[in-house]
């Protein structure tokens, strides 16, 4: 099973990784990378096409500086914008970004209007809204790719920390992407044992700060960039779950409307994706601790649109 089109917007390192994802997964009869440089979008495109007698898979792979290539795409993973460095936390991109992903949601609605839009752009949670408030998509289309980031994060760490595969690790780490972000200790786990049987509450502390930090400690390494090979792996294991109707059940930046006691924003919550996009926004009993810090998390999303409007 498989999408007939699915575009990236923005042939950065994380949408030409993306690309590449789709293209070997052959999620897609066709891959569409779009950037506004005349020549980087096709001649990675081309690159990753010519990969395709090596690696056995039939997806096409084409690049373009404009929309029309990308007409009734079923899937828009959006990835345009600038990228952080050292010193920048996520909210430093806002109102640049704002203006880059509200210009792609414009074409997107144009080109695509019934296609489903994954943000992976920074600060995610307002670039979502930024993208549903645009296109007035329903929330069923327009999802943020944040908390599955998050959890492969804190399961690596939990896997490095445990020396076990990182299989047998489940978690959910729920919240904005950023400082604020929830990693849910209750829900932890390895092969069905409780992580607090396995770990000291102050190891596990440690897990869940280095976590926080995930994308900042890779910032500080690079440099010039930020991460990509596990942001890429996130936005396609979601397209994958939507386009084959998986209803997996994933951790998602979904538009709230009451749920977990908040509306109005996107906030990480666990998503049961499937056809069509946002199958279900999955409420789970949270303790009074995880609440609040969901709450606080909620609160960072709202002071950071508030400054986008400002």
């Amino acid at each position: 099973m498989s999408a007939r089109k699915i575009t990236v917007v923005g042939a950065g390192h994380v949408g030409e990784s993306c690309a590449q994802r789709l293209a070997e997964k052959e999620l897609a009869e066709e891959v569409v990378l779009i950037d506004i440089i005349d020549g980087i979008p096709q001649g990675k495109a081309l690159d990753q096409w010519e990969s395709a007698p090596i690696e056995g898979f039939d997806t096409r792979v084409v690049g373009a500086n404009d929309y029309e290539p990308a007409a009734g795409s079923d899937i828009f993973i959006v990835t345009a914008g600038i990228a952080r460095k050292p010193g920048m936390s996520r909210d430093d991109l806002l109102n640049t970004n704002a203006r880059i992903v509200g210009s792609v949601s414009s074409e997107i609605a144009r080109v695509a209007p019934d296609s489903i839009i994954m943000m992976v752009s920074n600060p995610l949670d307002v670039m979502a809204y930024v993208a549903l408030d645009t296109t007035g998509f329903p929330r069923e289309r327009v999802i943020g790719m944040a908390g599955v980031l998050d959890t492969a994060r804190y399961r690596s760490f939990v896997a490095l920390e445990l020396d076990v595969s990182v299989e047998d690790i489940q978690a959910l780490v729920l919240g904005g992407h950023g400082d604020t972000m929830v990693p849910l200790v209750n829900y932890t786990s390895v092969s069905g044992i409780p992580l607090t049987e396995l770990l000291p509450r102050e190891r596990i502390d440690a897990l869940i700060e280095r976590t926080r930090n995930g994308g900042a400690e890779i910032v500080g390494y690079l440099k010039t960039g930020s991460a990509y090979y596990a942001p890429s792996a996130a936005a396609v294991q979601m397209a994958e779950a939507i386009v084959k109707n998986k209803r997996r059940i994933l951790p998602c930046a979904a538009y709230l409307e009451g749920e977990y006691g908040h509306e109005g924003i996107f906030l990480g919550v666990p998503c049961k994706l499937g056809r069509g996009g946002l199958v279900e926004v999955v409420e789970l009993t949270l303790s009074d601790e995880e609440q609040a810090m969901l709450d606080g998390s909620a609160e960072h999303v709202r002071s950071t649109m508030a400054a986008l409007s400002g």
